[in-house]
C-alpha cells in the first residue's frame, strides 16, 4: 500500500512539473520593437508668418516600430507622441510640448499652430531666431519601455501675435498701463483703492507685469488696471476660486483667483501675451 502511495505521489509530481513547463512554453513575452524613424517636410528651417498662419508649416512622418511578441508581430494599436522642445533641453524643459497621435504615422501643423506652441509653450521671444528639436515617442500597452526616434533639429523665428488678453494701457479708461492687486489674500484686503506702491505691479514690458507681495493662504484676489475702480478687472476664466493656485489662465472680467494654501511672500507674474499668470513662493 505504501509503495502504491509513493508511486502515485511521484506520478503526481511529474504531472505538476510537466504542466509547469508547458505553461512556461506558452507564456507570451514582448520582444520589443524598432525605434521609429522621424522625417519632416522641412529640412533645417520651419518658416512662420502671420500672413500665412493657415498654411502648412511642417509635416512630420514616422515609421511603424513593429512591436513583436513571441507569437509574432503585435496587432495592438500603437500610440505616438510628437515632442517639441528647445534645443539642448533633452526634452525635459517645463514648457516641452507633447502632441498625442492615436494611430497615424503622420501629423501636420499650420504656421499658426506651430507659432502658438513656440510662443505659449516653449515661451520663445517673437522675432528672434531660436533652435528647437522634435522627436516622436511610440508606446504600446504591453511594452513597458517607450521607443524614441532620433531628434530632428530646426531653426525657427516666431512671429508676434496680438496678446491673448488685452493688457492695461490699451483701453480709454486706463491709458497709463498700470496694474494692481486687490483681495483678502493681500494686506489691503478688498478695500479699493489698494495701498500704493506695495500692491502695484512692476511693468516689465507692455504685456508682462510682476509683483512680490505677502499673500494670505487660501484667500482670494483679483487684478485691477485702475486703482480705486471696479469698472474693469482681470480674473480666472472659470468660476470663482477654481483656478490652480500655482498659476492658470485669466481673462478680462474673470472670477476671483484662489491664492496658494500656505501664507508667505509670493512672486506673481501676469503675462497678457500668453493669457497666463504664475504664482511662486519666494
Amino acid at each position: 500500500m505504501k509503495k502504491a502511495i509513493k508511486i502515485l505521489f511521484f506520478f503526481s509530481l511529474l504531472v505538476a512539473v510537466f504542466a509547469s513547463c508547458k505553461k512556461d512554453e506558452n507564456r507570451i513575452t514582448s520582444q520589443g520593437g524598432t525605434a521609429p524613424q522621424l522625417s519632416a517636410s522641412k529640412s533645417t528651417t520651419i518658416p512662420l508668418s502671420f500672413t500665412d498662419k493657415d498654411l502648412e508649416a511642417v509635416k512630420f512622418t514616422w515609421t511603424n516600430p513593429n512591436y513583436a511578441f513571441t507569437t509574432g508581430l503585435s496587432s495592438q494599436d500603437v500610440s505616438y507622441t510628437v515632442e517639441i522642445d528647445v534645443a539642448g533641453a533633452d526634452f525635459s524643459s517645463p514648457g516641452k510640448k507633447s502632441v498625442s497621435i492615436s494611430k497615424d504615422l503622420a501629423t501636420t501643423f499650420t504656421q499658426g499652430q506651430f507659432n502658438d506652441i513656440l510662443l505659449n509653450d516653449l515661451v520663445l521671444m517673437p522675432s528672434m531666431e531660436a533652435d528647437i528639436e522634435v522627436r516622436v515617442k511610440s508606446t504600446l500597452t504591453n511594452a513597458t519601455v517607450p521607443l524614441y526616434s532620433t531628434p530632428l533639429a530646426f531653426k525657427v523665428t516666431p512671429y508676434a501675435i496680438p496678446p491673448k488678453v488685452t493688457p492695461p494701457g490699451t483701453a480709454p479708461d486706463f491709458l497709463d498701463g498700470r496694474l494692481f492687486m486687490v483681495g483678502n489674500a493681500t494686506p489691503g484686503g478688498w478695500n479699493n483703492p489698494v495701498p500704493e506702491p506695495s500692491q502695484e505691479f512692476t511693468k516689465v514690458s507692455p504685456t508682462l507685469y510682476e509683483i512680490v507681495v505677502p499673500v494670505t493662504g487660501g484667500n482670494s484676489y483679483l487684478f485691477l488696471p485702475v486703482n480705486g475702480s471696479w469698472a474693469a478687472k482681470y480674473g480666472y476664466i472659470g468660476a470663482n476660486n477654481t483656478n490652480s493656485s500655482a498659476g492658470d489662465d485669466f481673462k478680462a472680467g474673470g472670477g476671483d483667483l484662489l491664492a496658494p494654501s500656505t501664507s508667505g511672500n509670493y512672486k506673481i507674474v501676469v503675462d497678457f501675451q500668453r493669457g497666463k499668470f504664475t504664482v511662486t513662493l519666494q
